[in-house]
């Protein structure tokens, strides 16, 4: 095996820079983008000529300006073409134009990300009757959740389960951000049968500059998507058995703001909660003393990396790959779904002292500035693709021999 290793190494040392690497995703929102938008940049710093391929449906403004931004980085330019999130009709329309894209542009990498970017960037080595080039490019994949948020049991679920192990023969490197993922795909899927390295996310050397609260700052803040996973409900529950004293600020747009707009008039907490429309993450955290991240589901979400990068306090439920960024501390954390078990742990977080506090903030950026960078990040994916295009490589050499 350490020979092995030591030819690898030798391997990735001869390995030209400048790979060709195109990304599949679906919808440019949330932190799939932000990850795929930070990779693309750190990539071409790095000598790679990239492309993007994204849906047309969603981003509205947002998309438009960040794929401007990112343009300037993309080798390979920029394709958007009508994706759907469930299993659609036009899906094989979609995955042959991508397919045509592929042969016009002969990447070394097709990366696809989270469930659908999976299925158009592995779909053409499946079926025959795809448009295909004379070389067969490395084919990756990175969940993000993707698939995995589905019910098995659910119409969506068996769908892309199925298509999953389908697709998993096809498959040349799956980077997992983080081992909850890794694990999950494991017990609902299968074991991955392509190289499966945890690579983290990562965040920026600017953002690991502290974020200092504003005078009239909330007491605690949450930051996200108004919808019933992140939690929410829970949040404001147990908001209510807090002293009476304390404010909470909610940051955030979503299907189910307004259900929660009355659920804090119900529960008598106009006077003490507010709501504001999303902002960037570094603004928004200037408006809390203590970030609160309720969640009922996650991978690995961006916005506990910035706010610990940022040095702000936070209070977390237990669940996805949260624990990994919290490390020593992961006893802080409290179980999902549990409005009592959050209270306790947002009581715990305030009643201690400042100095206490901030030198808990301080330990947690520590520990995740020296895991969780963009670098890093941009290393383990590179690292990961040399290992598919080797296994690209024997498999046609295997082939040959046939």
């Amino acid at each position: 095996m350490a020979a092995a290793d030591d030819q690898d190494a030798r391997d990735d040392a001869a390995f030209p820079s400048g790979l060709r690497i195109l990304h599949i995703m679906r919808a440019p929102v949330g932190g799939l983008f932000r990850h795929v938008a930070d990779l693309t940049r750190a990539q071409a710093a790095s000598g790679c000529k990239v492309g993007v391929v994204a849906d047309s449906l969603t981003g509205g403004e947002d998309a438009e300006r960040i794929l401007g931004e990112l343009s300037p980085h993309l080798a390979l330019g920029v394709t958007r073409l009508p994706m759907r999130r469930l299993p659609h009709p036009d899906d094989l329309r979609i995955a042959w134009r991508i397919a045509s894209r592929v042969r016009e542009l002969r990447p070394d990498i097709v990366h696809g990300h989270g469930a659908k970017g999976g299925l158009y960037a592995r779909l053409p080595a499946v079926l025959p009757i795809f448009p295909s080039a004379d070389h067969r490019p490395a084919r990756a994949y990175t969940p993000h959740g993707g698939s995995l948020h589905f019910r098995p049991n659910s119409l969506p679920g068996r769908v892309f389960f199925t298509a999953e192990l389908i697709m998993g023969r096809v498959t040349d490197l799956m980077p997992f951000e983080s081992d909850y993922a890794r694990r999950r795909f494991s017990e609902t899927v299968e074991p991955p049968r392509a190289h499966a390295p945890v690579v983290h996310n990562g965040l920026s050397p600017q953002e690991f500059e502290p974020v200092a609260p504003t005078p009239d700052a909330a007491d605690f803040i949450f930051i996200g998507e108004m919808r019933v996973a992140k939690g929410v409900e829970d949040l404001l529950r147990a908001f209510a058995a807090l002293p009476g004293d304390l404010r909470l600020a909610l940051v955030g747009s979503g299907v189910d703001e307004a259900r929660f707009r009355a659920l804090a008039q119900d529960l008598g907490l106009a006077d003490r909660v507010t709501f504001h429309p999303r902002m960037p993450t570094r603004d928004a955290l200037a408006l809390g003393k203590i970030l609160v991240v309720p969640s009922r589901a996650e991978s690995l979400p961006y916005i506990v990396l910035e706010a610990i990068a940022a040095q702000t306090p936070i209070v977390s439920t237990q669940v996805g790959g949260i624990p990994e960024i919290f490390g020593s501390q992961a006893s802080l954390l409290a179980p999902a779904s549990d409005p009592a078990a959050l209270a306790v742990a947002m009581r715990a977080m305030i009643d201690m002292s400042p100095t206490t506090r901030a030198a808990l903030a301080e330990e947690m950026a520590g520990f995740v500035k020296d895991r969780f960078t963009i670098d890093l990040m941009n290393q383990g994916v590179l690292s990961g693709y040399r290992a598919a295009l080797r296994r690209a490589e024997r498999l046609r050499a295997a082939g040959a021999m046939h």
